[in-house]
């Protein structure tokens, strides 16, 4: 019962702030400070699902208390069996939701809820690897379309045989945190099959690596318009009349960082100027979140939302139809359906492995 005292307590705690925030959300002085206001809303947002889960948790707890002390002292046989029906159906289920609200009052990523920058580069194997990626863009654009989520490209240099030497796309949803979904995709993947452009048959290990980064909003940094050089020039590729005539395309330099991220995917300037500063704007937040994820890093051993994006998190080996994720030896042997987009069930693998670790970790 102390375990679901302490629960009660938490849930009563987290309700007396989700309370507060709501009373600051509608005082006419946040509501005018737009940044304080934003971020107030979120954390707001955020302690829903757990003051959804408490009420819930707490309702179950009162009616249990109610059928046994029915049983403990009414001697009416229909009470007593209308209690004990209660208590049947309550109690078994109760460790579930214990466990639930446990992995929710866990601090969570502070950016999961937003949308995601990811990027795609062909590495090790040459034209395959660049196929290869083609292949990764491809699997992430099927698994958009199931989720309803949209997509947007930034930037693309195609490979010589097909695929991408790189791709920079956006994932967006109204409803999802994407990147909290996506971020288990960060990492190197590994790809064993007969290259297309193999032509004696032999299997060759190529790789790709994935970079996902949470999307920054306007608030969540300021960018001094004075530290960015912008270039233009013509697009290059598909587009139409368009295509090396304008200087549609935006290259943007933040010269105290060194970043440059450039869009040529618009044939509006500006519209290309938008989506460029978007993306500077993501990847200057992201050498922040980098030092979130490095303190988990720390901390954690097994691993699985790692901040070390050179690290080999997947295999998609062709000859055996198998996916292998190496951080929780989870495996598939169904890699066209896998690689259709259906990869749901490793995400979910990874988030339950994950749980478990933060679990642990917030019991030590």
């Amino acid at each position: 019962m102390a375990d679901k005292n302490s629960i009660v307590e938490k849930i009563d705690s987290i309700n007396e702030r989700y309370l507060s925030l709501q009373a600051q959300l509608s005082d006419p002085e946040v509501m005018g400070d737009m940044k304080r206001y934003v971020q107030l809303n979120k954390d707001y947002k955020e302690l829903q699902p757990i003051i959804k889960a408490g009420m819930d948790y707490k309702k179950k707890i009162e009616e249990l208390s109610e059928a046994k002390d029915i049983m403990s002292n009414e001697k009416d046989e229909d009470l007593r069996s209308m209690a004990r029906e209660v208590i049947a159906d309550i109690e078994p289920g109760l460790p579930a939701l214990e466990e639930n609200i446990k992995i929710l009052l866990i601090p969570a990523d502070p950016d999961d809820q937003k949308n995601a920058i990811i990027e795609i580069r062909g590495g090790t194997g040459g034209d395959e690897a660049a196929i290869f990626a083609g292949d990764l863009f491809r699997m992430y654009s099927k698994f958009a379309e199931r989720k309803g989520w949209s997509l947007e490209v930034t930037d693309q240099a195609p490979g010589s045989s097909g695929g991408f030497k790189q791709v920079v796309f956006k994932l967006s949803s109204n409803s999802d945190g994407v990147y909290g979904i996506m971020k288990y995709e960060s990492g190197v993947h590994r790809v064993q099959r007969v290259p297309q452009t193999e032509t004696q048959g032999r299997i060759q290990t190529s790789a790709a690596s994935v970079a996902v980064f949470p999307e920054a909003g306007e608030f969540d940094i300021t960018i001094d318009m004075n530290d960015i050089r912008k270039d233009t020039y013509c697009s290059s590729g598909p587009g139409g009349q368009g295509v090396n005539t304008t200087y549609s395309a935006v290259r943007l330099t933040h010269i105290p960082s060194g970043i440059v991220v450039q869009c040529q995917e618009e044939r509006s300037q500006i519209k290309n100027f938008e989506r460029a500063l978007e993306e500077l704007r993501t990847r200057l937040y992201n050498r922040e979140h980098q030092k979130y994820l490095d303190g988990i890093a720390a901390k954690r051993k097994t691993m699985v939302s790692t901040g070390d994006r050179s690290a080999k998190i997947r295999t998609y080996n062709y000859p055996q139809s198998r996916v292998t994720d190496h951080r929780i030896n989870w495996s598939t042997y169904n890699l066209p359906v896998f690689m259709d987009g259906d990869i749901q069930a490793c995400i979910d693998a990874l988030t339950i492995a994950e749980n478990a670790e933060r679990l642990k970790e917030a019991g030590e």
